[in-house]
């Protein structure tokens, strides 16, 4: 092999394994995994199968190339297919005469119209745990070698690295979710009323953003925060927040200050630093009669201004002590009066959108 050819792979395979471990999106990595087997060896497609533990299956959840969202559909029993002969007896073959191959799965190429000729498939595994299955498919203009296995071999380490890094990540944010969560449901039941207001101010929230085309990373800290937007009522004495009367003035004002404790909490955590303008300003209004300072229009971040409209929503169509809540209809006909006074129009829009997409 040409020297300056192997330098160029191992550089090729230097950058690409960055690349790879560079996020802890399994998505983003998947699909940089394929582009790096294409690259590297010079074929027409390539596929990142995972191994889903529970099913015992393999799933073709990224594959590029010709016809590539069709075969990312498809999933596999181990024993199953090329893919799945690999996954089970965890070894990599080189097949340069798939068509002829007496386990390879017809079916992928039937649903998919793709033509697979020629493949090395490998296993993606770290320590003895299979995590999936990596396939480079059609070598251009020639045929795969052991090579070509050889540079599929060292990337799949990285490969499993990236996965399992980002597979710690994900249980990480979602034992953190759920202790956030749990700490948001422990102080609604300080109030029997309120019984489910977050997790439906959370889902309004969420599903509303959305439809605003909110990036991936707003949308986390949307969710977060509209989870605590009520924390700060946790310093609000139980006289007060458990009144069954009408508040007074002076309770009121109490009351309002729920905004600037929850944000006083979050402050003393960096990782939730992003969510405190949700907490803090979810009660400022459009026209800047809002409190706690009276911002106005977009001065209001709009994770807050997403959060008013949907907590108010529910606030309204909720039964209080003092008051039957609103109907469903009248709730609407409130938020449309108050658009561009009290509330965002286009975020009403938004709202309005979700509610007839999701609430028929």
């Amino acid at each position: 092999m040409n020297k300056d050819i192997v330098s160029e792979h191992l550089r090729e395979l230097l950058k690409f394994s960055a690349i790879i471990n560079s996020s802890l999106e399994i998505e983003e990595i998947r699909k940089r995994a394929c582009e790096a087997i294409m690259n590297l060896v010079n074929c027409e497609a390539a596929s990142l199968l995972l191994f889903d533990e529970q099913t015992q299956e393999l799933y073709f959840d990224v594959a590029l190339g010709q016809k590539a969202d069709k075969i990312k559909t498809i999933r596999l029993k181990l024993g199953q297919g090329i893919a799945g002969w690999v996954a089970e007896k965890r070894q990599a073959v080189i097949i340069n005469d798939v068509q002829s191959d007496p386990r390879f799965f017809k079916s992928a190429d039937e649903k998919s119209g793709f033509v697979t000729k020629t493949m090395v498939c490998l296993p993606v595994m770290i320590k003895d745990r299979l995590l999936g299955v990596i396939q480079a498919i059609n070598k251009r203009n020639t045929v795969f070698d052991e090579y070509d296995l050889e540079l599929l071999n060292a990337l799949s380490s990285q490969i499993a690295v990236a996965i399992e890094n980002a597979r710690l990540y994900d249980e990480l944010k979602q034992t953190f979710y759920e202790i956030v969560l749990a700490l948001a449901d422990t102080i609604e039941k300080r109030d029997p009323y309120t019984a489910g207001h977050t997790k439906r101010v959370m889902e309004y929230s969420v599903k509303t953003g959305i439809e605003l085309g909110l990036e991936k990373e707003d949308l986390e800290k949307l969710q977060l925060a509209a989870i605590l937007h009520d924390i700060g009522k946790i310093g609000i004495r139980d006289a007060i927040l458990l009144k069954e009367e009408k508040l007074s003035d002076e309770e009121f004002k109490i009351i309002q200050n729920h905004s600037i404790y929850g944000a006083e909490i979050l402050q003393h955590v960096r990782q939730l630093k992003d969510i405190i303008p949700g907490v803090k300003y979810h009660h400022e209004k459009f026209d800047g009669r809002g409190y706690p300072f009276g911002l106005k229009g977009k001065e209001i971040p709009i994770i807050a201004r997403i959060i008013a409209v949907a907590d108010t929503f529910d606030a309204m169509t909720t039964d209080r002590p003092y008051r039957k809540g609103m109907s469903r209809e009248d709730a609407i006909e409130e938020l449309k009066n108050k658009a561009g006074s009290q509330f965002d129009p286009e975020i009403v829009e938004a709202f309005l959108k979700v509610l007839n997409k999701y609430e028929r």
